[in-house]
């Protein structure tokens, strides 16, 4: 094998980098999707903030549960944003029709994917960060008051968001731009399961082994352990991680045999509905 071939086959943090640097001139040169990462954040959190303000005014009970609505929406805009960051990148690229393209040149699956991730977090702190200044100003609530557990929070709802995020471009990929309105609407198919707003045990008996099988079920459960009772549930970290794991290299997997399938059927290169 020739050193060109080798190098072509070789992981390239060059090649994740330009194609970082090709989505964040397609976001900075485009005011309207600036503005659209931060609009539906605000407007959901000042919403729901509102609504915990009027919860803690009834005092008893619901007093104590004191910045859960507003964290809950901000860690579950994490999770969402962080999956659709990855997803619209990936759809650029779809409604380009430059996917064809892009599997033939020296691009491997894994620099792409990378680059995805890479910049689902860039798009992340552009809609999150002014939303959780505006948190604190408006409604006194600080996340990063959360300390390393926000970290532990964060880097588990990022594994999940980047898991489905995969899998979702891999079934378009296969299936072309008919499928893309998973994109936007998985999350919410999985949302009533992760207890984002409420404790597990309010779901049916018989549907709490499902929510406990999602990582960010944990996550809703550690943030609320933490803010009602100022206990930090490392054990429920590790629960989420180790199910993050299986999650993550499911994506992969998937997202690799469709992408094997979409080739040995032509659908890179019939990329329309």
């Amino acid at each position: 094998m020739s050193a060109n071939s080798e190098s072509a086959l070789a992981f390239s943090p060059r090649r994740v980098a330009a194609m970082t640097l090709r989505y964040w001139y397609l976001l900075r040169s485009s005011w309207p999707r600036l503005i659209e990462l931060i609009y539906w954040p605000t407007v959901q959190m000042i919403t729901w903030g509102f609504l915990q303000y009027y919860v803690m005014q009834n005092g008893g009970l619901f007093a104590r549960a004191g910045g859960t609505l507003i964290g809950a929406v901000l860690l579950w805009d994490i999770l969402f944003r962080g999956q659709i960051g990855f997803s619209v990148s990936f759809l650029e690229e779809m409604w380009a029709r430059n996917i064809g393209n892009l599997m033939m040149s020296p691009l491997r699956p894994f620099e792409f994917v990378t680059a995805l991730m890479v910049m689902s977090l860039v798009r992340l702190a552009i809609g999150v960060i002014p939303v959780t200044v505006l948190a604190f100003v408006f409604f006194g609530f600080n996340l990063y008051g959360l300390g390393l557990a926000l970290v532990a929070f964060f880097i588990n709802l990022m594994i999940t968001s980047w898991a489905v995020g995969i899998f979702v471009s891999g079934l378009v990929l296969r299936n072309g731009l008919g499928a893309e309105n998973l994109a936007w609407s998985i999350m919410f198919l999985f949302m009533p399961l992760t207890c984002v707003y409420y404790p597990v045990a309010t779901l049916p008996v018989w549907l709490q082994p499902a929510a406990w099988a999602l990582p960010p079920t944990y996550v809703f459960e550690g943030m609320r352990a933490l803010l009602i009772q100022q206990t930090f549930r490392a054990d429920l970290m590790l629960d989420a991680l180790a199910l993050n794991v299986v999650f993550f290299a499911g994506g992969v997997i998937a997202f690799l045999k469709l992408l094997q399938n979409a080739r040995r059927n032509g659908s890179l290169i019939q990329t329309g509905e």
